[in-house]
């Protein structure tokens, strides 16, 4: 079994990273703009492009060698001993299934929709699988056996979003969340051999499986209030009986949760009693928890137990760095691992057999990959090997990590990506990259873009990580929260600061660049700072947070309000409409890009519709992008390259050639 959350208990995803139909949104040009900013329209296939310029064929040819990178993320052992991975030869993500040490790569599904949660079934040849239409999440879950290579459906085919895949020990179960009831609560059901799925749990909310008994007899579970709070429970699935698991007092975090191979203890992740998320080991009855990562100040990401119980494995994120650690069972003594790569830690997870630990890394200057570890000999072997558009690798820029002072004295960190050459007495422009969640976390991680715009556009690229981003303590965490939202955006008026003190770097050329919250974060950005942020790209981002919670899908409602506050209440309504971009439009005054997909259930069409209306109302110019087969974000690669083409356009033409002027 391999170590990989669903998004509600991450805290570390894009994204990461919550079912009434959306309202009927068409796709068509911003209504209101005036006579002095006439709207250029175009329609090809499924993008729309309203006032952009067609990137010339030098530029597509160029970045398409970086484009062309790939990489691959472990999703399972096999019962024979290969490895099922994820990775891109086409238009979208695929499963494909690797045998040996750099062996072929042998595809499995063939989509025009990508793959996702895979999950290897026990015992078995075969995985589940997911996929949406058109980035709609409406995730459906698909068996695939390997003997037949024939995939079955295995949820109801409507629009209902179905998610975290668990597996029994045995293989002869399939645990999953879903929506299928009601639309808005997260349930949990259950499926047996080839028989219907049934539902096992419906106490409303959002409920997660975390782990099968050894028995298939009892479910670990957890209801999600929000990234600061979960609630453990124990159910019994013969019975239907619900435990609640008392662990801690008060309201904490879990990850994940596992029972421990004598059934009657467990293992989990918790912030109780600390900042971060610690390894904890305790009796599944009361009883005191021992805390196993307590003398690693950072928080551990995911775990796996092997299924001889012999070994588990552990990783933590330590200011963006991944660390793997392996402890013996039951007494927990460290074994020594071979050196790893410096970067990020993926997906990872203990072999059939519990001999060897497939790890999926990443670094600034590689695409992911897939490594084997063998315990017992202490080797590690890489079994994939990806591709870098035939570039010179050695030329790639790492980035080096800064920290500045914000506005009350709080330490901010950004990965700070420079260009290795850069001319004595030149400036050169920057690009602020702000990610989204914002219970997320920027990492320095490979970006086949950023190094496109170091090495290729001499720009230089910082990506901070904001208050309230995660993998920095609980109380980081929170300090963006409600009425708080606006320090977030002053840490980024402080780090505006910090390049005006940098002899190599442009303050006069600054732009922004973010998706979902992060495009909030651009927007917010571009009305505080007007006279210091030269252009501003927003990538399905919010631009009213009453608007938003009102037309978000329903089943990810409540959960948003925990963070951005409830738009219900007359006063957070009000401070919401206060800070809206969309009501301060009147002050962006700088060159604007908003891109969007056309079927996106967490910020929906409407967000940038009514943005690109504001700005546009006030005379100003704006290149819009909507491509209708996608949600949120850009999954095919197709759009995927014309809107990066698009932004390497924008920057060139409002960032680089500036400072020739």
């Amino acid at each position: 079994m391999r170590t990989k959350l669903p998004p509600a208990f991450s805290r570390l995803v894009l994204a990461a990273t919550l079912l009434l139909p959306l309202p009927v949104l068409a796709v068509t040009p911003a209504a209101a703009t005036t006579e002095a900013m006439p709207v250029h329209r175009e329609v090809v296939g499924n993008r729309i492009s309203e006032n952009i310029p067609s990137p010339p064929d030098a530029l597509l040819d160029r970045l398409n060698r970086f484009q062309s990178t790939r990489g691959a993320s472990f999703a399972g052992w096999t019962s024979d001993g290969a490895i099922l991975i994820s990775t891109r030869f086409g238009e979208t993500n695929q499963v494909h299934r690797v045998i040996q040490p750099l062996g072929m790569r042998e595809q499995i599904t063939f989509h025009r929709e990508p793959t996702m949660a895979v999950q290897a079934r026990p015992g078995q040849p075969g995985f589940v699988f997911g996929r949406d239409e058109g980035g709609s999440e409406f995730w459906q879950l698909y068996r695939y056996n390997l003997a037949t290579r024939e995939a079955t459906r295995i949820t109801d085919g409507r629009r209902s979003r179905n998610e975290a895949p668990l597996w029994s020990h045995d293989g002869q179960q399939l645990a999953f969340t879903s929506t299928m009831r009601n639309g808005v609560d997260s349930d949990i059901w259950v499926q047996e051999g080839d028989a219907p799925p049934r539902l096992v749990l419906q106490e409303g909310g959002t409920w997660f499986s975390t782990d099968f008994s050894r028995d298939g007899q009892r479910l670990l579970v957890q209801r999600r209030i929000s990234i600061n709070e979960s609630r453990p429970a124990e159910l019994d699935l013969r019975s239907g009986r619900l435990r609640m698991l008392s662990v801690a007092d008060g309201p904490v975090a879990f990850g994940l949760f596992r029972y421990a191979p004598d059934g009657r203890s467990v293992y989990f992740t918790s912030d109780m009693g600390g900042e971060f998320l610690t390894l904890h080991h305790r009796p599944l009855e009361r009883g005191p928890a021992q805390a196993l990562s307590a003398d690693i100040p950072w928080d551990v990401t995911g775990f796996d137990i092997a299924d001889d119980g012999r070994h588990l494995v552990f990783a933590t994120n330590e200011d963006g760095i991944g660390r793997l650690h392996l402890r013996t069972l039951p007494d927990h003594r460290p074994v020594a691992l071979p050196e790893l790569p410096v970067g990020v830690i993926g997906n990872f997870g203990f072999s059939p057999d519990g001999t060897r630990i497939a790890v999926t890394l990443n670094t600034a200057t590689s695409p992911s990959d897939v490594f084997v570890i063998d315990i017992a000999a202490g080797t590690l072997k890489a079994w994939t090997r990806s591709e870098v558009g035939g570039l010179d690798a050695s030329r790639f820029v790492a980035p080096i990590l800064i920290r500045y002072e914000s506005f009350d004295g709080l330490s901010i960190p950004a990965f700070f990506y420079r260009p290795a050459h850069i001319p004595a007495g030149t400036r050169v422009p920057v690009v602020i990259q702000i990610h989204g969640g914002p219970e997320a976390q920027a990492f320095p991680s490979f970006s086949p873009t950023i190094q496109y715009m170091v090495n290729e556009m001499g720009m230089a690229v910082l990506v901070p990580n904001v208050r309230g981003s995660s993998g920095y303590g609980r109380t980081f965490l929170k300090l963006d929260n409600g009425f708080l939202r606006k320090d977030a955006v002053r840490d980024i008026g402080a780090l505006l600061d910090w390049i005006e003190r940098q002899p190599e770097l442009d303050a006069e050329r600054v732009g922004v660049f973010g998706g979902s919250y992060g495009g909030y974060m651009v927007l917010a950005s571009m009305v505080d700072f007007p006279d210091r942020i030269a252009a501003g790209v927003s990538v399905v981002g919010i631009s009213n947070f009453v608007t938003f919670l009102e037309a978000t899908e329903a089943y990810r409602r409540d959960l948003r309000r925990v963070e951005y506050g409830d738009e219900r209440d007359p006063a957070m309504r009000a401070f919401m409409q206060e800070i809206a971009p969309a009501n301060n439009a009147h002050r962006i005054t700088s060159p604007l890009f908003v891109a969007q997909g056309a079927n996106d259930p967490r910020v929906p069409l409407s967000e940038a519709e009514q943005i690109v209306r504001a700005v546009r109302a006030n005379g100003r110019d704006v290149w819009y992008l909507v491509f209708k087969d996608e949600g949120h974000g850009f999954a095919r690669r197709s759009n995927a390259d014309w809107f990066t083409a698009a932004t390497m356009l924008f920057w060139q033409k409002h960032l680089v050639d500036a400072g020739q002027q």
